[in-house]
């Protein structure tokens, strides 16, 4: 397949996407839930209709993604939109079309959505997010439940948000927000993220304001290094199931990491190999932060191993990209088989984040992407070309 499909290339298992859905489902299904796919953890299309098939709705972060769900067959009523900052134009299309909820931020937003609903008649559905001060223990660049971090309101800035929003004929509020950040191990931010709206709920529930559902947003980890230790789908449900249960309330998580990252491969070959000073090798690849930014931005850690391993004591090195920047390592100070020019190596657990945050950087075209189904594949985004990068430029 990458002889044919050329490399670098992102490579998704359709029964890995299916079977982690499925799991996922079945985890809660002692209580009315729905499952809102993060587009922004990968949003080839492909892959997105797969959530669809699985019946997962959509969780979108842009006017972009809302579009990329319309085009996998969601339903307006399906889609979730959140986000910070969210422009004039995306709230007249997410109030016009009436999505399931739109995730206001700030009072300012609130109002700019009553405003638009207002002008074009109709009510839309909003839902406000929560920040309520809670450490996912996770990469500061990725935690988002901290008093200090841009998202979201406090659950007493959210109370008189709520409370002006239901006074508001324009304005139908129907759930809460919290999302306290990704890649989270332990179950205790996820447990205190949903106390936090399950109290704001039941205190606006006595005041006389109903909702429909309460949203926890997503965060659920993987374990991308061995032995790194991890919530189960199981122990996640159990953390948040006692908290959500004595609402009554419907239940949404965004799960998009979990999904999606196991299910995917980069595909990539030895372009060199250089020995350094201290007995170590660089192994250059034709795979770069262009394709997987991971490493490069977060420190992140990727299993890279060999496809056809071949015979041989292993060697020492850093699996470094064609980029000109030292930051353009895949991983440093790792143990390979013996390597050459022209072999294929694999780097584990990239089908989230992986070619959804990809680059032009050197003016390098974005990475084909393939789906294997059993023993057929098809591409499912084809290799940019230097023409697809400059149709634009004049």
């Amino acid at each position: 397949m990458a002889d044919a499909a050329g490399t670098p290339v992102h490579v998704y298992s359709r029964a890995v996407l299916r079977t982690r859905v499925r799991a996922l489902d079945a985890a809660f299904a002692s209580y009315p839930h729905d499952l809102h796919y993060a587009i922004k953890a990968n949003a080839t299309l492909a892959v997105v209709r797969e959530m669809r098939a699985e019946g997962a709705h959509a969780d979108a972060n842009s006017g972009g993604e809302i579009d990329v769900a319309l085009r996998a067959g969601y339903a307006p009523d399906q889609i979730v939109f959140t986000g910070v900052g969210k422009t004039h134009d995306e709230l007249v299309r997410a109030v016009t079309l009436g999505l399931k909820a739109i995730n206001a931020e700030s009072p300012g937003e609130m109002e700019r959505i009553d405003a638009i609903a207002r002008a074009h008649g109709t009510r839309a559905r909003v839902a406000v997010r929560v920040n309520p001060d809670v450490d996912a223990g996770s990469h500061p660049h990725i935690s988002t439940g901290l008093r200090g971090n841009k998202f979201g309101m406090t659950p007493a800035q959210a109370h008189q948000m709520v409370t002006s929003m239901a006074a508001r004929a324009h304005l139908h509020v129907v759930g809460l927000h919290v999302h306290v950040g990704s890649q989270i191990t332990s179950a205790e931010p996820l447990r205190r993220g949903a106390e936090a709206i399950a109290g704001l709920a039941t205190a606006l529930a006595a005041e006389g304001i109903s909702l429909e559902h309460l949203d926890v947003g997503g965060g659920l980890g993987i374990a991308y290094e061995p032995g790194q230790i991890v919530l189960t789908e199981a122990e996640y449900a159990a953390a948040v199931l006692p908290v959500v249960r004595p609402t009554g309330l419907r239940l949404v998580l965004e799960p998009g990491r979990w999904i999606a990252a196991p299910a995917g491969v980069l595909l990539t070959r030895v372009v060199d190999l250089k020995a350094q000073a201290d007995g170590r090798w660089f192994v250059i690849v034709d795979a770069g932060m262009t394709e997987l930014l991971r490493p490069a931005l977060y420190g992140a850690w990727h299993g890279i191993e060999a496809v056809s391993p071949r015979a041989g004591a292993p060697i020492a090195c850093d699996v470094v990209g064609p980029v000109c920047e030292t930051s353009d390592t895949l991983g440093k100070a790792r143990h390979l088989p013996p390597v050459d020019v022209g072999d294929l190596l694999a780097v584990r657990d990239t089908g989230a984040y992986g070619a959804i945050m990809a680059s032009n950087y050197n003016r390098r075209p974005m990475a084909a992407e393939v789906l294997v189904d059993g023993a057929a594949w098809r591409v499912v985004r084809r290799r940019q070309t230097i023409d697809d990068m400059l149709q634009w430029d004049e």
